[in-house]
């Protein structure tokens, strides 16, 4: 994994995403965690992989990566040991928005507002539309 600098961190993508795993898939779930986890981490722009557990519901866990990019984390997604090993398990994930942008960092000393790269009208651009270069980021 790579190690962040200072002055990209704002460009950073935090993909979050959470699972019910019950007492008898947990076995499985972590071996398969296990080899996901290793497989993203080995990704170029990989900057952090982990596997976290609820404090509250033994049940839900949580796959969190941290990427250099969206770019880095799109290209990561497309390798085929990606495919092989951590797309079946991502695909098991709670279905609701995974990935976030860095919009307030915290460097050390002081508390840095970076600009969204989503557009305003990113929920109205479809397949067969585009966004315009003049179209305003949303507010962060």
């Amino acid at each position: 994994m790579s190690q962040p600098s200072p002055s990209a961190a704002a460009d950073h993508l935090v993909v979050v995403s959470r699972f019910r795993v019950d007492a008898p898939s947990r076995a499985g779930f972590l071996a398969a965690a296990d080899e996901a986890l290793t497989v993203l981490a080995s990704r170029p722009g990989c900057l952090a992989a982990t596997l976290g557990q609820s404090t509250d519901d033994p049940e839900l866990l949580l796959v969190r990566t941290e990427w250099e990019g969206i770019g880095a984390y799109r290209r990561a997604l497309s390798s085929f040991d990606v495919k092989v090993s951590a797309v079946p398990l991502l695909s098991r994930a709670i279905d609701e928005p995974s990935a976030y942008e860095s919009v307030r960092v915290w460097d050390g000393t002081a508390l840095r507002r970076a600009e969204s790269h989503l557009a305003a009208d990113a929920g109205d651009v479809r397949l067969g539309t585009a966004s315009g270069p003049d179209v305003a980021p949303v507010d962060s």
